[in-house]
Protein backbone atom coordinates (compact mmCIF):
# COMPACT_ATOMS: atom_id res chain seq x y z
CA UNK A 1 0.00 0.00 0.00
CA UNK A 2 1.44 3.13 -1.15
CA UNK A 3 1.50 6.25 1.85
CA UNK A 4 -0.03 9.51 0.83
CA UNK A 5 3.14 11.24 0.74
CA UNK A 6 4.66 9.17 -1.92
CA UNK A 7 1.65 8.97 -3.60
CA UNK A 8 1.40 12.93 -3.18
CA UNK A 9 5.16 12.51 -4.35
CA UNK A 10 4.32 10.87 -7.25
CA UNK A 11 1.49 13.19 -8.52
CA UNK A 12 4.36 15.98 -8.07
CA UNK A 13 6.51 14.25 -10.61
CA UNK A 14 3.84 13.34 -13.16
CA UNK A 15 3.25 17.03 -13.11
CA UNK A 16 6.89 18.07 -13.59
CA UNK A 17 6.75 15.29 -16.38
CA UNK A 18 4.30 16.52 -18.04
CA UNK A 19 5.91 20.13 -18.11
CA UNK A 20 8.81 18.46 -19.88
CA UNK A 21 6.97 17.11 -22.36
CA UNK A 22 5.20 20.06 -23.03
CA UNK A 23 8.49 21.96 -23.39
CA UNK A 24 9.76 19.34 -26.27
CA UNK A 25 6.25 19.53 -27.99
CA UNK A 26 6.93 23.50 -27.70
CA UNK A 27 10.45 24.37 -28.02
CA UNK A 28 11.19 21.27 -30.02
CA UNK A 29 13.07 23.30 -32.58
CA UNK A 30 15.35 24.82 -29.78
CA UNK A 31 18.45 23.00 -28.75
CA UNK A 32 17.66 20.98 -26.02
CA UNK A 33 18.94 18.73 -23.99
CA UNK A 34 18.34 16.21 -20.97
CA UNK A 35 20.31 17.87 -18.05
CA UNK A 36 18.19 21.19 -19.70
CA UNK A 37 15.14 20.12 -19.68
CA UNK A 38 15.91 18.27 -16.43
CA UNK A 39 17.20 21.72 -14.52
CA UNK A 40 13.98 23.11 -15.91
CA UNK A 41 11.73 21.03 -13.57
CA UNK A 42 14.69 20.51 -10.51
CA UNK A 43 15.25 17.18 -11.08
CA UNK A 44 18.33 15.24 -12.40
CA UNK A 45 18.95 14.58 -15.43
CA UNK A 46 19.20 10.74 -14.88
CA UNK A 47 15.82 10.24 -12.54
CA UNK A 48 14.30 12.81 -15.51
CA UNK A 49 14.97 10.30 -18.32
CA UNK A 50 14.28 7.15 -15.79
CA UNK A 51 10.70 8.57 -14.71
CA UNK A 52 10.19 9.99 -18.42
CA UNK A 53 10.22 6.42 -19.55
CA UNK A 54 8.52 5.13 -17.16
CA UNK A 55 5.61 7.34 -17.69
CA UNK A 56 5.49 7.90 -21.75
CA UNK A 57 7.91 4.64 -23.03
CA UNK A 58 10.54 6.51 -24.41
CA UNK A 59 13.96 8.64 -23.26
CA UNK A 60 13.18 12.40 -23.13
CA UNK A 61 15.85 12.58 -26.27
CA UNK A 62 13.92 9.75 -28.24
CA UNK A 63 10.57 11.63 -27.77
CA UNK A 64 12.09 14.88 -28.92
CA UNK A 65 13.75 13.04 -31.97
CA UNK A 66 9.90 11.65 -32.68
CA UNK A 67 8.24 15.51 -32.15
CA UNK A 68 11.09 16.53 -34.87
CA UNK A 69 10.79 14.08 -36.82
CA UNK A 70 6.97 14.34 -36.99
CA UNK A 71 7.09 18.02 -37.88
CA UNK A 72 9.66 17.30 -40.78
CA UNK A 73 7.40 14.89 -42.42
CA UNK A 74 4.71 17.74 -42.01
CA UNK A 75 7.00 20.18 -44.12
CA UNK A 76 8.28 17.65 -45.98
CA UNK A 77 4.35 17.06 -47.51
CA UNK A 78 4.14 20.55 -47.83
CA UNK A 79 7.07 20.63 -50.49
CA UNK A 80 8.55 24.35 -50.18
CA UNK A 81 11.54 23.62 -48.54
CA UNK A 82 14.82 21.17 -49.11
CA UNK A 83 15.58 18.51 -47.27
CA UNK A 84 18.15 20.55 -45.71
CA UNK A 85 16.06 23.52 -44.79
CA UNK A 86 14.05 21.19 -43.05
CA UNK A 87 16.63 19.59 -41.12
CA UNK A 88 17.39 22.83 -39.72
CA UNK A 89 13.96 24.13 -39.41
CA UNK A 90 13.22 21.20 -36.73
CA UNK A 91 15.79 21.69 -34.69
CA UNK A 92 18.46 19.16 -35.89
CA UNK A 93 22.08 20.54 -36.72
CA UNK A 94 23.58 17.58 -38.43
CA UNK A 95 21.83 16.58 -42.18
CA UNK A 96 23.36 13.33 -41.37
CA UNK A 97 22.03 12.24 -38.24
CA UNK A 98 18.61 13.99 -39.05
CA UNK A 99 18.20 11.86 -42.73
CA UNK A 100 19.19 8.61 -40.19
CA UNK A 101 16.90 9.35 -37.57
CA UNK A 102 14.15 10.12 -40.45
CA UNK A 103 14.82 6.70 -41.81
CA UNK A 104 15.03 4.41 -38.75
CA UNK A 105 11.81 6.17 -37.66
CA UNK A 106 9.62 6.50 -41.30
CA UNK A 107 11.33 3.64 -42.78
CA UNK A 108 12.20 5.86 -46.11
CA UNK A 109 15.11 8.73 -46.26
CA UNK A 110 13.62 12.15 -46.59
CA UNK A 111 13.75 12.78 -50.20
CA UNK A 112 11.93 9.42 -50.92
CA UNK A 113 9.42 10.16 -48.39
CA UNK A 114 8.50 13.85 -49.85
CA UNK A 115 8.09 12.22 -53.33
CA UNK A 116 5.53 9.32 -51.70
CA UNK A 117 3.96 11.50 -48.87
CA UNK A 118 2.91 14.01 -52.11
CA UNK A 119 1.51 11.40 -54.07
CA UNK A 120 -0.34 9.19 -50.71
CA UNK A 121 -1.78 12.56 -49.67
CA UNK A 122 -2.68 14.46 -52.35
CA UNK A 123 -6.42 14.26 -52.00
CA UNK A 124 -6.17 13.83 -47.81
CA UNK A 125 -7.08 16.87 -45.54
CA UNK A 126 -4.15 18.10 -43.95
CA UNK A 127 -5.20 17.31 -40.12
CA UNK A 128 -5.62 13.44 -41.54
CA UNK A 129 -2.42 13.24 -43.22
CA UNK A 130 -0.73 13.78 -39.59
CA UNK A 131 -2.39 11.38 -37.98
CA UNK A 132 -2.14 8.63 -40.71
CA UNK A 133 1.68 9.03 -41.27
CA UNK A 134 2.84 9.88 -37.61
CA UNK A 135 6.04 8.02 -37.45
CA UNK A 136 6.28 5.02 -35.53
CA UNK A 137 9.88 3.46 -34.18
CA UNK A 138 10.43 0.35 -35.93
CA UNK A 139 13.45 -0.34 -34.68
CA UNK A 140 14.70 -0.76 -31.21
CA UNK A 141 15.68 2.20 -29.62
CA UNK A 142 19.20 3.39 -30.07
CA UNK A 143 20.22 1.54 -26.58
CA UNK A 144 18.66 -1.58 -27.47
CA UNK A 145 15.65 -1.81 -25.57
CA UNK A 146 12.53 -2.23 -27.41
CA UNK A 147 9.83 0.79 -27.08
CA UNK A 148 6.96 -0.31 -24.99
CA UNK A 149 3.80 -1.78 -26.31
CA UNK A 150 1.28 1.48 -27.51
CA UNK A 151 -1.83 1.54 -25.37
CA UNK A 152 -4.90 -0.42 -26.80
CA UNK A 153 -7.31 2.45 -27.91
CA UNK A 154 -9.98 0.51 -28.57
Amino acid sequence: MTSRPAAAQHLRDLARLRRVRDRIDREYAQPLDVEALARGVHMSAGHLSRQFRLAYGEAPYSYLMTRRIERAMALLRCGDLSVTEVCFAVGCSSLGTFSSRFTELVGVPPSVYRRQAARATMEIPSCLAKQATRPVRTKPIRNGEARAPAPDLA
